[in-house]
């Protein structure tokens, strides 16, 4: 059964027009990207919700317990399918608890860093619903070759915001680009950034996060 996460909430203003649900990486947890809002320049209201990923033995790292939205080793470096579609999974009950809320699911955006990215991307390509945007920072595509047999078709035109570092020494920028031009391949829409970075987030990025937020929510 799917458990229920707990999380962090904020708002850029008041009466947020829609509500952008941000997953943390290996290993951070809810508060990592909390801090971010305020820097956004946001034009429009939104509500933020931070999630935490479960904790749980990762075996590439030794089998330290630590948040992770799925378990890495060395013989399946892109993650356990099992453990995406759970997380996958829990992202869902969050949407419906928005939806539940007064958001409706086309004012709701998925997001991530790292492995949280791979588990918004997942979520949002197989979505039956319609949602806002995806944003998928340093991070990939979970098996290229097989995404046709988990996309939904009601979402086959959602935005999608892609960034990475060219230096990125835990997910190469090749692994990015192949993600990228297998998804261009099947028509969907990609605003693409790179920037002279490792593994995080630069403030040119949280720049071009918050115009394409703003762009995404004024249209």
């Amino acid at each position: 059964m799917t458990s229920k996460l707990d999380f962090l909430e904020n708002r850029s203003g008041e009466n947020p027009v829609g509500t952008v649900i941000w997953l943390h990486g290996l290993g951070a947890d809810a508060t990592d990207f909390e801090p971010l809002v305020p820097m956004l320049d946001l034009a429009v209201a939104l509500k933020f919700v931070f999630p935490n990923a479960p904790e749980r033995a990762i075996t590439i790292n030794g089998g330290t317990s630590m948040r992770g939205w799925y378990d890495v080793d060395q013989l399946s470096a892109d993650g356990s399918l099992s453990d995406i579609e759970e997380s996958a999974e829990s992202i869902s009950l969050l949407i419906e608890e928005e939806i539940n809320e007064g958001t409706p699911t086309e004012k709701i955006t998925v997001a991530g860093f790292s492995q949280g990215g791979v588990v918004a991307l997942h979520l949002g390509l197989s979505y039956s619903k319609k949602l806002k945007g995806i944003m998928a920072l340093s991070t990939y595509l979970y098996d290229p070759e097989s995404v046709v047999d988990r996309i939904s078709f009601t979402n086959i035109d959602i935005p999608i915001f892609m960034a990475h570092g060219i230096s990125d020494p835990m997910i190469p920028i090749t692994k990015a680009i192949t993600s990228r031009e297998t998804l261009l391949g099947h028509n969907y829409s990609i605003q693409w950034h790179e920037y002279a970075m490792g593994h995080q987030v630069c403030p040119q990025e949280i720049s071009e996060i918050g115009k394409w937020l703003n762009n995404l929510y004024l249209n």
